[in-house]
């Protein structure tokens, strides 16, 4: 049985401070990690409206200005399962907005987080997996965020938005 990869929209949700809102997943794969606002893109629907639509699902923001920023791809063998993430950046229609857990069985919380807190979660991730460390106890990221620092080394959401 041959099983093809499945396209996934990934967000970063801008405010006017330069940060952008992660999420701890809850009941899918990649439980206990912290991700973006995302999901499925859909048949017939352009990566603006699946960020658009997931956004708006999951954490009650609606966002403007969407644009496309990098993809990765992203084998997860344990879980079985292939994807290609598509990330997109977008900006708060109303800057003082704050994300709501509208998806309570997705998503058990959502914070505000800046690019460098971001990169050092992947640094202390990734020192734990090289050092064989199975109970690391800080902030894991979900896969295609890993795949971003380890695919895309230079990537910056900001700077890839044009901020």
């Amino acid at each position: 049985m041959t099983i093809n990869p499945r396209i996934g929209v990934g967000v970063f949700v801008l405010n006017p401070q330069g940060q952008f809102i992660l999420g701890r997943r809850q009941g899918s794969h990649g439980s206990g990690t912290w991700a973006l606002p995302g999901g499925h893109l859909e048949l017939n629907e352009s990566f603006e409206e699946c960020a658009a639509r997931e956004v708006q699902e999951e954490t009650g923001l609606e966002v403007k200005d969407i644009r496309f920023l990098t993809a990765t791809n992203d084998i997860m063998k344990a879980e079985g399962k292939h994807y290609v993430t598509i990330f997109v950046g977008c900006v708060l229609q109303d800057g003082s907005a704050e994300p709501m857990i509208m998806e309570p069985e997705k998503c058990s919380k959502w914070e505000w987080v800046t690019w460098e807190q971001t990169r050092s979660f992947f640094q202390e991730q990734s020192t734990a997996e090289e050092n064989g460390s199975n109970d690391f106890a800080g902030r894991q990221l979900f896969i295609p965020i890993l795949n971003l620092f380890r695919q895309r080394e230079t990537f910056d959401p900001l700077v890839s938005y044009g901020v």
